[in-house]
C-alpha cells in the first residue's frame, strides 16, 4: 500500500469514527433537548424533573463506556456519574451543599483523569506562556472567591459554605491547570465551559450578581457543553494513546 492509498484509508477511518462518535452521542443531544424543551427552572422540584436533568450526563457516561471500557470507570465516566449525583441533588435547593460535594467529587476524577497515561503523550509544559496561564486560571479563582466571600458570610450555613465554596474554587482551578496541561483542545474548552457555568451559578445562588435574564440558561448551555467537550476530549485521547501503541507494535 503506498503513501496516497494509506492517507486515504486513514481518512475514511477518521470519517467512519466521527459518525460512530455522533451516533453514540445521539441519546446524550436528544435528552438535552428534551431537558431544555420541558424546562422549569422556577417549578417545585420533582421525580420527574430530576431525571430528566441527570439523564444526559448518565447518557454520556454510558457513550464514554462504550468506547474506552474500563479505562475510564474511574476517570471521566465516574465524573459523569458524580455530576448526574450533583444534578439530581441540586433539584432540590435544601440538598445544595450535597450537589457541590458531588460536583467536586467530579472535579477531581477528572483532575485525575487529566493526570493519566491516556494523556501521558501531552506533557506538561515548563514554557513560561504554560506557567503564565496557570497564574491566570487560579488569580481568576482567588478574585472570585475574594468577590464573593462577603455573600458566603451572609447566606444560610455560612460555616460550612465558606470553607466549602473555598476548596471547589480550589479544584476546578486545579481541573483547569491540568486542562491546559494535557492539550488536548476539547478537554480544555470543556473544563473552561465547567469554569464558566460553576462561576455563573455560584454568583446567582449566592446573590452576588443582579438577576440575570437568561442566567439559568447561561448555567445550564455551559455546563452541558463542558460535559460534552470533556468527554469527547476523553474518547479521542485514549482512542489517540491506542492508535500509537499499534503503531509501535507494527
Amino acid at each position: 500500500m503506498d503513501i496516497l492509498d494509506t492517507h486515504a484509508y486513514d481518512r475514511r477511518q477518521r470519517r467512519y469514527t466521527s459518525c460512530a462518535l455522533f451516533v453514540s452521542l445521539l441519546p446524550f443531544f436528544l435528552s438535552t433537548a428534551l431537558y431544555f424543551y420541558l424546562w422549569t427552572p422556577g417549578s417545585p422540584g420533582s421525580i420527574m424533573s430530576a431525571a430528566v436533568k441527570t439523564a444526559p450526563a448518565l447518557l454520556l457516561a454510558a457513550a464514554v463506556l462504550s468506547w474506552n471500557g474500563g479505562q475510564s470507570v474511574l476517570g471521566v465516566v465516574g465524573g459523569l456519574v458524580c455530576s448526574a449525583v450533583g444534578d439530581w441533588c441540586l433539584v432540590w435547593p435544601e440538598h445544595f451543599l450535597h450537589g457541590m460535594g458531588a460536583f467536586a467529587a467530579a472535579h477531581l476524577l477528572y483532575s485525575f483523569t487529566f493526570l493519566s497515561s491516556n494523556y501521558s503523550t501531552y506533557s506538561a509544559s515548563s514554557s513560561v506562556c504554560f506557567r503564565f496561564l496557570y497564574l491566570i486560571l487560579f488569580v481568576i479563582g482567588g478574585g472570585f472567591y475574594i468577590y464573593i466571600f462577603p455573600f458566603l458570610q451572609t447566606a444560610p450555613d455560612s460555616e460550612l459554605l465558606v470553607p466549602a465554596v473555598g476548596i471547589y474554587v480550589v479544584l476546578i482551578a486545579v481541573m483547569g491547570a491540568l486542562a491546559i496541561r494535557s492539550r488536548h483542545t476539547a478537554t480544555l474548552l470543556g473544563s473552561l465551559a465547567f469554569m464558566v457555568s460553576d462561576l455563573s451559578l455560584a454568583l446567582q445562588i449566592f446573590k452576588a450578581t443582579p438577576p440575570m435574564e437568561y442566567g439559568n440558561a447561561l448555567v445550564m448551555v455551559t455546563y452541558y457543553s463542558a460535559q460534552l467537550l470533556i468527554a469527547v476530549g476523553d474518547i479521542k485521547a485514549v482512542g489517540n494513546k491506542d492508535d500509537f501503541s499499534k503503531w509501535k507494535r507494527s
